[in-house]
């Protein structure tokens, strides 16, 4: 099962900013108003939630994240700290 990140935004080369700027992804998502992610290990999406809930005041984009297949969450201030302790909680490694 893999763990999915997605990035939606409806200002055009937010994600490519967020992208560039905090995970050193340089230019190649120019444009995109959504972008995907799949980890094998989803201990791996705990530095995105947290990059993303520390800079989402500065770029327009909503975050998704699925732990189980079908099933998606949506990351938002209220709920970050939690969803990365039930990352930590569920798996272990």
């Amino acid at each position: 099962m893999e763990t999915i990140v997605r990035l939606y935004s409806t200002k055009r080369n937010e994600i490519n900013s967020f992208l560039n700027n905090f995970l050193n992804q340089k230019g190649e998502h120019i444009n995109l108003l959504e972008w995907e992610k799949k980890y094998q290990n989803p201990v791996e999406i705990a530095d995105i939630i947290g990059t993303f809930i520390d800079n989402n005041d500065k770029y327009s984009i909503n975050m998704w994240i699925s732990l189980d297949k079908g099933v998606f969450i949506n990351v938002t201030d209220d709920n970050a700290n939690e969803i990365i302790k039930y990352i930590y909680e569920r798996y272990p490694w």
